[in-house]
């Protein structure tokens, strides 16, 4: 027996992290940790807490899943009325580097403590770190939520003046939870890439980065905090103000969010997820149509898309792919090995459902196409007559540089090789891509009564809203 990796898990696009904040409720920590628990899919590295009174606050980070570094005396050990917390996923390092890199930040300056969970990716950082270092400052870890936090230290005034004093240096994709002084703040970057949002528990607030998190607790939404604004929530008074804008730029939400990212239960920057995911797979299923006898999608992601495509091409759908959730990134593999290894242990093919028959798979991206090749060949060796392989999105072209951890233009294949020859490479008999108009039509459609808005698109387009630092 030999331990082996699993090297498919980055063949898939991963969000940075997933935020929650709660103030004026006496079991803080506890719904926390509850909504960490919804959010654990956009973070699955390590998971962080801080709680207190608004003044005093107790830190309790660690690597893993929320289950796994919160229990019943941790918990206990969080005392307090607000509390704040992050998942995370790190794009590199070791273990001990997850740890160190943890979320929420917990700071001590001239105005007492405060602490900071940030979603999305500041695309200055660099500059600002080598700044700030050579003026003295010592930075603990590798994150650039860090440099928000010694911009805080080193401005004037309270906790609010600070926040924005440090925010008008910073470039890039945020969505921030803070907390501190007895206030708990939560603000979005004027482009609003990343989502956020704003609900009341009882006699008190909460943020969070998805409304599933306000589900588990049984929490009521209120509003997105707005691209650019900064909600302060101080005892039951909640205030708003708006972050300078000096650049003019464009509302610009991660359209990723609805394609894969956020979990199909949520509302998204106003809009249900699921609902945007089967319109997608409608106008798939009329930019590329194909005769077939099934429909089936790679689980979990090409869910609804998959369903869309049934349901406008009148084909039936089916679960063709079967997923076992209970894998990790390690395992046992026996010593004489098996074909495809990591991909069988997470996927396995209900072969009676596709023996003999032209099957239409839909997953939501290719990103290098390792994973979607084992797929096709999964799926012919269950004794599919055909494959055609059909994707929810356009290809992906560009890098993300807003809070995504994406592979390197060279390492994406639709960057390197045209549709026909990522056909080829993957094994399929067909290959369709929903184009980038046939997206904004679907995003057009799940608006409902949601607010009309713009979205990020770059890593379809390499139209970039915010100016990437040179």
């Amino acid at each position: 027996m030999r331990l082996t990796v699993i090297d498919d898990e980055h063949d898939r696009f991963r969000d940075a992290c997933g935020v929650v904040g709660v103030s004026g409720h006496q079991e803080a920590a506890n719904i926390a940790y509850l909504g960490l628990y919804a959010l654990q899919h956009r973070g699955q590295e390590s998971a962080g807490i801080v709680a207190g009174d608004g003044a005093h606050f107790v830190r309790k980070v660690d690597a893993g899943l929320v289950a796994d570094v919160f229990d019943e005396p941790a918990l206990r050990a969080l005392p307090g009325d607000f509390a704040v917390g992050h998942v995370r996923y790190a794009t590199a390092g070791e273990e001990n580097e997850h740890v160190r890199d943890a979320q929420p930040l917990l700071v001590r300056c001239g105005i007492g403590q405060f602490c900071v969970a940030h979603n999305g990716n500041l695309i200055n950082y660099r500059a600002l770190r080598d700044e700030l270092e050579q003026a003295g400052s010592i930075f603990q870890t590798t994150s650039d939520t860090e440099v928000i936090c010694h911009l805080m230290a080193r401005a004037h005034g309270d906790l609010v003046e600070r926040l924005k004093a440090a925010l008008s240096r910073v470039q890039g994709a945020f969505s921030l939870v803070v907390a501190g002084t007895g206030l708990l703040i939560g603000v979005r970057d004027p482009s609003g890439v990343r989502p956020l949002v704003l609900g009341t528990l009882d006699d008190g607030h909460i943020l969070a980065s998805e409304t599933c998190a306000f589900d588990l607790v049984g929490a009521s939404r209120v509003r997105d905090v707005a691209p650019g604004e900064m909600v302060v929530v101080d005892g039951q008074d909640v205030r708003t103000d708006r972050l300078d804008n000096p650049d003019g730029l464009p509302v610009a939400n991660c359209v990723f969010e609805h394609v894969y990212f956020a979990r199909p239960d949520s509302l998204v920057f106003g809009r249900p997820v699921h609902v945007a995911r089967k319109e997608m797979g409608r106008v798939l299923a009329a930019e590329h149509p194909i005769d077939a006898d099934v429909v089936i999608p790679v689980p979990d992601s090409g869910f609804f898309a998959a369903m869309g495509y049934a349901e406008a091409s009148g084909i039936p759908f089916d679960m063709g792919l079967v997923r076992n959730h209970y894998v990790g990134r390690t395992f046992i593999e026996p010593e004489q090995g098996i074909r495809n290894f990591g991909v069988r242990l997470k996927l396995n093919p209900a072969a009676h459902l596709m023996n003999d028959k032209r099957v239409i798979v839909v997953d939501d991206s290719i990103v290098r196409g390792t994973t979607s090749r084992k797929i096709v060949e999964l799926i012919r060796r269950a004794g599919a007559k055909a494959v055609h392989m059909r994707i929810s999105a356009p290809p992906t072209i560009g890098p993300c540089h807003y809070g995504v951890d994406t592979p390197s233009e060279k390492e994406l294949i639709a960057a390197q090789k045209s549709v026909e020859e990522i056909r080829t490479h993957i094994g399929a008999d067909s290959l369709g891509y929903l184009s980038l108009e046939g997206l904004s039509r679907a995003m057009a459609v799940a608006r409902g009564e949601g607010p009309e808005t713009t979205f990020c698109h770059a890593c379809f387009s390499r139209r970039y809203p915010i100016p990437l630092a040179p």
